[in-house]
């Protein structure tokens, strides 16, 4: 009893990855938008923390590999130029990441991002992993990510989680993790954000 307690908790908690499913784009619309990060292998944690609480809200994981894409597991955003397969964003062009955290960013929210350089092999593993993950039912959002982190060679440490920051945490202590904190003051209405992030790319 006392652990589904706590699973309910944890589930009220992260609330704010639960999001309608995009419509799956088709295998010409992926390849046509490829884009390799010039900086190398990486992976990047993104989580989103509520300013009053300092709670997590959503949790994604940006992998550059052979290609960068963003792994957005029950996650709300979408743009007429970023094509998604299964919780998967394709084509993150930096201003596709730059417009990523611009709609996650808000009076109420921040994003944090965790940069960590890998080898080729352990990206490639990366990307092969949240190709093959699938969608994510909601509030799944940290725990599908952590599974996700898990599977790849030298994070076989990270323990699974529901709670975003929890996971934040446990990313800070593998290798030399460059953060940074992205803050914006504009309408609380995630929807208000993601439909300007939208016309800005169109822009």
């Amino acid at each position: 009893m006392r652990q589904l307690l706590c699973l309910g908790v944890a589930l009220v908690v992260v609330a704010g990855c639960a999001a309608p499913q995009q419509t799956n784009a088709d295998l010409a619309a992926l390849q046509r938008v490829a884009y390799a990060d010039p900086d190398g292998p990486a992976l990047t944690l993104i989580t989103v923390i509520n300013n009053r609480s300092g709670q997590g809200g959503h949790t994604a994981l940006m992998v550059s590999g052979s290609e960068r894409v963003i792994f957005d597991p029950a996650g709300s955003f979408h743009a007429d130029i970023v094509p998604e397969y299964n919780d998967v964003l394709y084509g993150i062009r930096p201003a596709v990441f730059q417009a990523y955290r611009s709609a996650h960013a808000r009076t109420s929210f921040h994003v944090k991002t965790q940069r960590l350089n890998v080898t080729p092999e352990q990206a490639e593993i990366a990307l092969q992993l949240v190709k093959a993950n699938g969608r994510v039912p909601g509030v799944y959002c940290a725990n599908a990510t952590s599974n996700i982190l898990q599977g790849i060679p030298g994070f076989e440490g990270i323990n699974v989680t529901f709670y975003p920051v929890k996971l934040s945490e446990q990313f800070d202590t593998f290798g030399d993790v460059k953060s940074e904190l992205y803050y914006e003051g504009d309408d609380e209405d995630l929807k208000k954000g993601i439909a300007a992030s939208n016309a800005a790319l169109n822009g």
